[in-house]
């Protein structure tokens, strides 16, 4: 099975390079690495194209969801990966995806997350890794595909491509799962697909984090699924929690890879990123 990655990028030069060298070296070769360059104004194209295993495409509609399909369209390999810009995949990742699919009964997975830039990281990764398992319990066959690390059948894409919303206020990769599993295709969560990402989504304002956070139930109510309402259970995590992980993050310290009183309440201002759920024009 070939695997093809597509990463969907605006404005990610911060975080491109490091992603694109976690690609470099895996020890199963992807057939195909597509950066799908969403009218970035900071340079990430150029970024991408120092990579020469690199296809750089360009998406003018702007929205990550129209950026994911450019990428899935010129795929060529048997397995679509997806992936963020802030995604870096341990060397195994791509054979793990490979061993993932060797059930023909599958269509589609993700996997866990392993987070970074952030103190007390070990705490952040069992917590997320707890209800992932119980949303996969609670889901059953409603479970999510999360676009930081996930892959989908490139027969399964042509399938489902024509049911797609394709529209903002909803996670787009959601939206996959959603209309592939009425379509009887399956949709798995499996922890053999680990994948490091950044703990920036935490470093905004309350309002907006939470404004984020409730996309996910809504995303499925949008589509009437009543099983929304187990998602109610990370919501309220996620409201508590708000302001201890946000001082973990803001406090993490790179060298010492620690906590620093002195860094968490520090006058720098967090980077800019655009909520990918309202960039959809």
């Amino acid at each position: 099975m070939n695997v093809s990655i597509v990463i969907p990028v605006y404005n990610e030069a911060e975080q491109l390079t490091a992603c694109l060298l976690a690609i470099a070296a895996q020890t199963v070769k992807p057939c195909q690495v597509i950066v799908v360059d969403n009218n970035s104004t900071d340079g990430s194209a150029a970024i991408a194209e120092r990579f020469g295993f690199v296809t750089v495409l360009r998406e003018r509609r702007q929205g990550v969801v129209h950026a994911r399909s450019r990428g899935f369209d010129a795929v060529r390999g048997d397995i679509i990966a997806r992936i963020d810009a802030d995604s870096l995949l341990p060397p195994d990742w791509v054979a793990s995806v490979q061993s993932v699919f060797a059930d023909p009964a599958i269509d589609a997975a993700s996997g866990a997350a392993l987070y970074y830039n952030v103190a007390a990281a070990p705490l952040f990764n069992a917590i997320d890794l707890f209800f992932r398992r119980r949303l996969e319990r609670q889901l059953k066959d409603r479970v999510y595909l999360w676009g930081a690390n996930m892959a989908i059948r490139r027969r399964a894409w042509l399938k489902v491509k024509p049911l797609l919303c394709g529209k903002g206020g909803m996670h787009e990769d959601y939206d996959i799962a959603i209309h592939l599993q009425e379509t009887g295709g399956k949709v798995v969560f499996d922890e053999r697909l680990q994948a490091a990402v950044s703990s920036r989504r935490i470093d905004v304002g309350y309002r907006d984090f939470m404004s984020y956070v409730m996309v996910s139930p809504g995303t499925y109510a949008q589509h009437r699924i009543r099983r929304r309402w187990h998602m109610y259970e990370v919501v309220l995590v996620c409201a508590i929690g708000y302001l201890p992980a946000r001082l973990l993050h803001r406090g993490y310290d790179p060298l010492s890879d620690g906590f620093s009183w002195s860094r968490a309440f520090s006058s720098r201002t967090a980077l800019s990123r655009v909520d990918p759920t309202t960039n959809v024009v």
